[in-house]
């Protein structure tokens, strides 16, 4: 047992309190008037000692601030937690019913949001695995077993393998898995209206090498693209107050401008030349392509790499999705030995002051009343 705040047990000096009431309160001696006693001899006095009347009311007044004391100094109690019971994780898809067979359904669950159980209906939401599969593992007590049912191939990858604090029994259950069919959304640009016509020819060019349809009608004065969309300034001087804010809170922004130092080259031709720049602005992304934005007289915007290159730049590739259940399971992750959990008895705590209290109260009316008698 530890304190978790020991200088609660300096009230243990309220000990002087009951004692100093017992000492003053003890019993007085009546004088006795009788016959006259000089012809006694006398006798040694007898010397005075301390003593308590009435000690076990004394004693249950010593405990019962010797409860409070402790209750204050927040006793609790360390060592290792029962062992909670194995738990079984079904992914959804899966006949939950015959990997169950006859096995107990209390620790059978679905690796699914909540992790509900075996016996509720099939979850439809969906989630990637991996990640719930460490989310229970952040979940349950040091040392429960876990076992996971997975399909193979397994979806919902996220571009790493599982590191779990306990060792984990992976089966893996052949099934059919469609991944999702997510359509990307292709960039599309939104040019300002001061754009040259040699500009705007090229920035068609290269929508229809990307396949998208052709651009919106540009943006009328200083107005800023919509959210999703990229901005286009196709001029080589400073952006507009309005595009540098709307850049720094998340948009993006292609620029024919000079590119800053601290730009990261993400292009360059047949011969090493840098021909794309990116940087990073606040919550944006600014991409700059200097020079005259005219391919008559611009070989930079004539590189067949160009297109897929800004593509790239401005919407990178997605991670795969699927992956080899087998090669897949969970790794021991090397974590530092947890502190045993603490368990503060403070119901206990308080249900014995309460019960001691009782006890003095009734033990003092007694005392009261034989007093009186």
């Amino acid at each position: 047992m530890s304190l978790l705040f020991p200088l609660g047990l300096a009230a243990l000096t309220a000990w002087l309190l009951p004692l100093l009431i017992h000492l003053a309160r003890r019993h007085p001696y009546t004088p006795l008037d009788f016959a006259a006693l000089r012809w006694l001899r006398a006798q040694v006095r007898p010397r005075q000692r301390i003593r308590f009347d009435d000690w076990p009311l004394l004693l249950v007044r010593l405990l019962l601030l010797a409860a409070l004391a402790l209750l204050l100094a927040r006793p609790a109690l360390t060592g290792p937690a029962p062992v909670p019971a194995a738990w079984t994780v079904v992914a959804p898809g899966l006949d939950a019913t015959a990997l169950r067979g006859s096995a107990d359904l209390r620790d059978w669950h679905w690796l699914a949001p909540g992790f509900p159980s075996i016996e509720q209906p099939t979850p439809v939401d969906a989630a990637s695995l991996p990640s719930l599969l460490r989310e229970l593992d952040a979940q349950l007590p040091a040392g429960t077993a876990l076992t996971v049912h997975i399909p193979d191939p397994l979806p919902g990858l996220d571009g790493a393998r599982l590191q779990l604090s306990r060792k984990v029994q992976w089966h893996t259950q052949p099934m059919s898995v469609t991944p999702p069919q997510i359509a990307a959304a292709l960039p599309r640009l939104r040019v300002h209206s001061q754009a040259p016509a040699t500009a705007e020819h090229w920035l068609n060019a290269l929508q229809t090498a990307w396949g998208v349809q052709a651009m919106p009608s540009p943006l009328a004065g200083n107005a800023v693209p919509e959210r999703g969309e990229i901005g286009v300034w196709s001029r080589n001087d400073a952006l507009p107050v309005a595009w540098q804010t709307w850049l720094r809170d998340g948009g993006r922004v292609m620029t024919a401008g000079k590119p800053a130092a601290s730009a990261r080259v993400v292009l360059r031709d047949a011969e090493g030349v840098p021909l794309l720049w990116q940087q990073r602005i606040g919550h944006g992304y600014l991409l700059a392509l200097p020079g005259d934005w005219n391919t008559a007289s611009n070989a930079a915007l004539r590189d067949p790499q160009l297109p897929r290159a800004l593509l790239l730049a401005l919407q990178p590739p997605t991670a795969p999705r699927l992956g080899d259940a087998r090669d897949q399971a969970p790794q021991r992750a090397v974590l530092p030995a947890a502190t045993p959990p603490l368990r503060e008895p403070t119901p206990w705590l308080l249900l014995a002051i309460v019960l001691l209290f009782a006890l003095e109260r009734w033990m003092a009316s007694s005392a009261q009343r034989r007093v009186a008698a």
